[in-house]
């Protein structure tokens, strides 16, 4: 999938340990952990803008997209 989570960086950057961020931001270390390793198939925009509030960052510091024109084809299949 072109969508890659880029919140480890972030992460390692801001020098914070995941079990910290859950849990200022209210998310099991599951959650998070599933988020982080880009296995959620989707995210609330709540709790995107609870992450983005805990690391003073903005959506785009977490997710990064690598440009696929199947995408656009993709999109009529679902």
């Amino acid at each position: 999938m072109p969508i890659r989570v880029t919140l480890d960086q972030l992460i390692v950057r801001k020098g914070l340990k995941a079990r910290d961020l859950a849990a200022e931001v209210g998310l099991s270390e599951t959650q998070l952990s599933l988020f982080r390793s880009g296995k959620v198939k989707g995210i609330r925009f709540r709790t995107l803008a609870k992450l983005c509030a805990a690391l003073e960052c903005r959506p785009k510091d977490l997710l990064d997209y690598d440009f696929d024109p199947a995408d656009l084809a993709a999109a009529d299949e679902d």
